[in-house]
């Protein structure tokens, strides 16, 4: 079986995932494993490695990943530029409060590995500004598309709001909140193609992290060699509905 390869590798060193498809374009089936080193009394998994199985050869090729460490690696191999070859999706959890994830996609057409998505550099792209409001209304700036949202925190408990507003809804303070990096990255065919969008998932906080007021999701597709933003939402939680029934 497919651990044979790594069976003489460090004690500790393991394949930590397992995924099965063509992504080198020959249409034969290759073999993409994430390896890592792990202690058995811990899932936090060091020195994350994609490693790549030729179908063919059999000859495996190694990328090493520039963020290496976390928890619960996973692939996903599905089609995200429409050249009808698979891609290799990565996800690595932060493990830290924020849920952070670190998510890579690879292409490996005529097995050259080519980094397609690295968020770092979603990170540096996508920046929002978050601002309380008088009223109980908290302002979101996308600074990407130039978007703006509303988001309506009337229905929260009343020592929440009276710590942030006066009687008359009026901010005792300016308070700005954030939006964590991404922390959540999803292949959805939205257009029913057989080509996987991404749907990238960001926690909108206000005063502190678990303050969760909602979620930025935006929807990138493949576009002039990149990751396009092609749609953006905001998401919110509901609140108890009080409201009697007539």
């Amino acid at each position: 079986m497919y651990n044979s390869y790594f069976r003489n590798d460090i004690a500790y060193t393991r394949v930590v995932a397992y995924a099965r498809g063509d992504v080198n374009g020959d249409r034969i089936l290759d073999n993409v494993y994430l390896t890592g080193t792990k202690a058995s009394s811990s899932p936090f998994i060091q020195n994350i490695t994609l490693v790549i199985q030729d179908g063919i050869t059999g000859r495996f090729i190694s990328i090493p990943l520039n963020q290496n460490s976390g928890y619960g690696p996973r692939l996903f191999l599905g089609d995200f530029t429409g050249d009808g070859v698979k891609d290799i999706l990565i996800g690595i959890d932060s493990g830290g409060s924020g849920a952070i994830t670190y998510d890579y996609i690879y292409s490996f057409i005529n097995n050259v590995p080519r980094l397609l998505f690295d968020f770092n550099v979603y990170n540096e792209e996508y920046k929002y500004d978050v601002n309380f409001k008088d009223n109980y209304k908290v302002e979101v700036i996308s600074e990407k598309n130039n978007k703006k949202y509303i988001i309506d925190i009337s229905s929260r408990d009343a020592d929440y709001l009276n710590e942030i507003y006066d009687e008359n809804g009026k901010l005792k303070n300016p308070i700005e909140g954030f939006v964590n990096p991404l922390s959540g990255l999803y292949p959805v065919d939205f257009d029913s193609d057989g080509v996987y969008e991404l749907l990238a998932y960001q926690k909108i906080a206000g005063r502190y992290n678990a303050d969760a007021l909602g979620y930025i999701l935006n929807t990138l597709k493949w576009k002039n060699n990149k990751f396009d933003l092609n749609n953006q939402n905001v998401a919110i939680f509901g609140a108890e509905n009080n409201s009697q029934k007539s």
